[in-house]
C-alpha cells in the first residue's frame, strides 16, 4: 500500500491525481473527509489522519510500504513530522518519500530550512529508505497573489531583482510519483527546479503574456512586506518565517538551476511560461 499525505494540498491533490491515471491503488490521508471531494475515486482510499495525534498516524500507516510525506506549515510543523517518521517506522514503512526544500540547512537563518534538515535527518536515522525532493519556490505560489493581481494589474513583495529558479508543482508531482511506484530512487536526493532563474518583475512579464494584461511587479521593502502579510491575517510565526525566506531569494541564494527533474523522470521541467498560459484564468478578476 502506498499513502500519500496531505492529500488535499497542492501537491497531494496532483500526486493522487497522477496515480489515478495509473490506476494505482492508493490510500490518502485527511484531516477532514469532507473536504476531500477533489480526491475521490475508486482507487482512493481515504483516512483520517491528524499530525497532533500521533495514534491517527499508527491507523493511517497500517500495511503501508511506501509513504509520501508532507504537512501544512505550522509552528508545530517540525514536530509533526517527527512523529510522522517515528509512526512510519514502527509501522514497518520500507520507503519514505519526503517532501523537503531547495538549499535546506540546518544552520541555514530560515527557520523553513532548518525545520526540513531536522526532519531529513531523523529519516536518515530511521533505516527507512528514502527518497528527498528539495523543490524550490513554487510557480503555483504565486497564486498567492491574484487577487491583487486580479484587481490592481500588480503584485508586491520583498524580493528585489533576485532570480528564483521556480519549479511547477506539477513537476514535482510527476517526481513524486516515480519515486513512489519505481524502484531505483531510493537515496536519492533530487534538487527540483524549473528550466529558468526569473526575478519577479520577469515573472510578471511572462504572466502579462499570458492573459493579456499588463501584470507590474512592485518591489517592497521588508517592513512592508511584514505589515501587509498581518494585514491579511497571517499569523506572526509564519510572516517572520516568510521574510526569511524572501531574504534568502534577495541574496540569489535561490537561483541555481538543477537537473533534478530530468534525473528523477528523463524529461525537462515546465517553463514558467508553461504555468502563466495554463494559469491564465486564475489571474482573471472573475475567479
Amino acid at each position: 500500500m502506498i499513502l500519500v499525505t496531505g492529500a488535499t494540498g497542492s501537491n497531494g491533490i496532483e500526486i493522487v491525481k497522477r496515480m489515478v491515471a495509473q490506476n494505482a491503488t492508493i490510500r490518502a490521508m485527511v484531516r477532514d473527509r469532507t473536504r476531500a471531494s477533489a480526491i475521490a475515486a475508486p482507487t482512493v482510499e481515504l483516512v483520517q489522519g491528524d499530525f497532533d495525534r500521533p495514534e491517527t498516524l499508527l491507523g493511517a500507516l497500517a500495511d503501508v510500504e511506501r509513504a509520501f510525506l508532507v504537512s501544512q506549515r505550522t509552528e508545530r510543523v517540525e514536530a509533526q513530522q517527527l512523529a510522522f517518521v517515528d509512526a512510519a517506522k514502527q509501522s514497518g514503512v520500507k520507503h519514505l518519500v519526503y517532501l523537503s526544500q531547495f538549499d535546506t540547512d540546518a544552520k541555514s537563518p530560515v527557520r523553513f530550512l532548518r525545520y526540513h534538515a531536522a526532519v531529513e535527518a531523523a529519516i536518515q536515522a530511521s533505516g527507512m529508505a528514502y527518497t528527498f525532493l528539495r523543490p524550490n519556490l513554487f510557480m503555483q505560489g504565486i497564486l498567492n497573489f491574484r487577487s491583487t493581481i486580479a484587481t490592481q494589474n500588480a503584485f508586491y513583495a520583498a524580493a528585489g531583482d533576485a532570480k528564483v529558479s521556480a519549479v511547477d508543482v506539477r513537476d514535482i508531482a510527476e517526481v513524486a510519483v516515480a519515486a513512489l511506484t519505481e524502484s531505483g530512487h531510493e537515496g536519492r536526493i533530487y534538487d527540483l527546479t524549473g528550466l529558468q532563474a526569473l526575478t519577479h518583475a520577469e515573472m510578471a512579464v511572462q504572466i502579462s503574456t499570458a492573459i493579456g494584461r499588463q501584470i507590474t511587479f512592485v518591489d517592497v521593502s521588508p517592513e512592508s512586506m511584514h505589515e501587509f502579510l498581518l494585514s491579511a491575517k497571517f499569523p506572526l510565526w509564519q510572516v517572520d518565517g516568510l521574510l526569511e525566506e524572501y531574504a534568502h531569494y534577495r541574496r540569489n541564494e535561490a537561483a541555481a538551476i538543477s537537473s533534478g527533474v530530468r534525473d528523477a523522470i528523463g524529461k525537462e521541467p515546465r517553463s514558467f511560461q508553461t504555468f502563466a498560459h495554463d494559469y491564465a484564468p486564475m489571474f482573471s478578476p472573475n475567479v
